[in-house]
């Protein structure tokens, strides 16, 4: 066995990143950017007002000065002319400043009567005018490997830029292996399954960037196993199932073994989760789960997910660990690494009493891992430990 950490260095030596595209913003979000993004304006592209008020020429009005207001300039309609003292613009937020103006009083500090203003209250030393270039100039950067977000893809929209390049997506072929194993809506038989974890996999494979391809149930004989698994050929990812292990029916080793498995690693020392194995399979790289539902499902999120952030051009990272304080003593751990299904609140960390690997319903309601180190030894209420954030 080797250590997660191991096996993660192993898994992205592996990893090399898709190919690019160049799509257009409104189907790039969630994609990660490939190549830096270069504003190809000012914004704003001019002084702008802040607030909804009146532009004037006056570097420090006090209450009791009057204003000849002369024009309007709205978002999209401009007052062309340019003011001098004593005169005023309506203006609104958004809308470029006139030549002349210095401030903008808001309209809830004058009183209006006619076309003349009268300055009712004393001002604040905020002048309300946004300067050209305020947000970002032309040639400010995105910069690249990034997964954009909504906000990025509202920024790209503003820097006038209407096409990024980015990584193309991997296609995931995820394959459920074992003859006690039937769809969703099937009658299972006395000694039957329904499979699982195929469909939780292609939710986390979709929500990471990836297209999760399903392919069907691989039964425990080898020939049948070995065509679906040459299904998969042009996968830029296999993901196995179950069939991993050293039991008379786990068949996966043998025949990914016999269509040239390049092994990197089998068997991690870690719980839930060591029967994990990791090579390359023609051009595409595989994993190899366990097929305990819980099991299947952190491997998933601790190797798959990050393996298909590099894949995608992300740089190489395992999952991220924050601190959280304790709720609950935990006893000693043994000498695997152990991700302890939990719920992370405000005030801290608790674990479940329940840690089986075959019990979904408490991962269903988990949102964080407990990770406790080899040999890390019993732990007492509000002491610091770490977690992973499902």
């Amino acid at each position: 066995m080797i250590s997660v950490s191991d096996a993660l260095d192993n898994l992205f030596s592996l990893c090399t990143p898709l190919d690019t595209e160049r799509l257009p913003l409104r189907e790039v979000a969630g994609r990660v950017l490939a190549e830096d993004a270069v504003a190809k304006r000012d914004q704003p592209p001019f002084a702008s007002s802040a607030m909804d008020g009146y532009g004037v020429r006056a570097e420090h009005p006090q209450p009791g000065d009057r204003f000849t207001v002369i024009g309007e300039s709205a978002a999209g309609h401009s007052y062309d002319g340019t003011l001098g003292d004593g005169e005023a613009v309506r203006i609104f937020t958004g809308a470029p400043v006139p030549e002349g103006v210095t401030r903008v009083i808001i309209q809830e500090d004058v009183r209006r009567e006619g076309d003349a203003i009268t300055v009712t209250e004393t001002l604040s030393e905020n002048r309300n005018i946004r300067p050209l270039g305020g947000d970002f100039k032309s040639g400010d950067r995105i910069t690249a490997p990034r997964r954009l977000s909504a906000q990025d893809v509202a920024l790209l929209a503003a820097m006038n830029i209407p096409e990024v390049t980015v990584h193309k997506r991997p296609t995931v072929a995820i394959i459920s292996t074992g003859d006690e194993l039937v769809m969703p809506g099937e009658t299972p038989g006395p000694s039957q399954i329904i499979a699982s974890n195929a469909f939780g996999l292609s939710a986390m494979v979709e929500a990471a960037g990836g297209i999760a391809r399903m392919l069907p149930i691989a039964p425990d004989d080898e020939s049948l196993l070995r065509a679906t698994f040459e299904m998969a050929a042009d996968a830029d990812l296999i993901v196995s199932i179950g069939g991993a292990s050293v039991g008379d029916h786990d068949l996966v080793g043998k025949v990914v073994e016999s269509l040239g498995l390049d092994r990197a690693f089998y068997k991690v020392a870690m719980r839930p989760g060591k029967p994990l194995m990791a090579g390359r399979l023609g051009t595409a790289l595989m994993l190899g789960l366990p097929g305990n539902p819980v099991s299947a499902m952190i491997t998933a999120r601790l190797f798959m997910i990050p393996a298909m952030d590099v894949l995608q051009g992300l740089p190489p990272s395992p999952a991220p660990r924050h601190k959280a304080v304790l709720m609950a003593p935990v006893s000693a751990n043994g000498p695997r690494e152990h991700y302890m299904r939990a719920i992370q609140k405000s005030d801290g960390v608790q674990p479940f009493s329940r840690q089986d690997s075959s019990l979904l319903s408490i991962l269903s309601q988990a949102n964080a891992l407990l990770v406790r180190p080899p040999h890390d030894p019993a732990r007492e209420a509000g002491e610091t430990v770490e977690v992973i954030r499902l």
